[in-house]
């Protein structure tokens, strides 16, 4: 016979009353709850995650270790005609562009909340093949001559396994890979991530105090 309606409504109350505590902890439970909630708040307002969803390049100086990678996309060439998102981030279509987008920007953001980051950042095997897809998207009618008898930018893409920048290293953030190459790039300051209230109110103890 099949299981009647109410029946399968007990069931679902009874699965849900197995998640409810005690009378006697509860109230100890949404204290704990408030707080690792506004914990998970606060930590997704500092470490800037949805800024990762923009097309804003500086999204990029989040994190300490990309300050020369933008100064150098910002003084090239690119930055007249692309920004970050268009060489890094796949364009074929909407959906694996989000999902490209929120895949990486959750990993940089974790990485750079958590202090993870390497002083010199390798690009992953994802992110290789998004430049080189971007690459041949934008520059085709360069990379088309009649020697390689090719009639679409895929045909191109497989006559070889080099990268693009392997011929072209400097472009477009010239043969950098870490802070030491240049200590004293210019970008944009990152806003401060503590509260105006609670920045005064931390000078106020501090002058009390003293």
């Amino acid at each position: 016979m099949k299981e009647s309606s109410s029946s399968k409504n007990n069931k679902i109350i009874k699965f849900i009353y197995n998640f409810i505590p005690p009378a006697q902890w509860q109230f100890y439970v949404i204290i704990l709850l408030g707080i690792f909630t506004g914990l998970g708040i606060y930590i997704f307002y500092i470490s800037n995650a949805t800024a990762y969803l923009s097309n804003d390049p500086r999204a990029c100086v989040n994190c300490h270790v990309m300050n020369v990678h933008y100064a150098s996309w910002q003084r090239g060439s690119h930055a007249r005609v692309a920004t970050c998102n268009d060489c890094h981030v796949p364009q074929d279509n909407f959906i694996r562009t989000y999902w490209f987008k929120a895949n990486d920007g959750l990993r940089h953001a974790t990485y750079f909340t958590m202090r993870w980051e390497p002083q010199v950042i390798q690009i992953k095997q994802a992110g290789k093949e998004a430049v080189q897809e971007n690459c041949i998207r934008c520059h085709s009618n360069a990379i088309h001559p009649v020697a390689l008898r090719a009639i679409s930018n895929k045909n191109v893409a497989d006559q070889t396994e080099r990268y693009c920048w392997e011929c072209h290293r400097n472009t477009p953030h010239g043969r950098v890979n870490s802070l030491s190459s240049a200590p004293f790039a210019r970008v944009p300051s990152l806003e401060p991530v503590v509260p105006e209230w609670l920045s005064k109110f931390i000078q106020n103890e501090k002058q009390n105090s003293n």
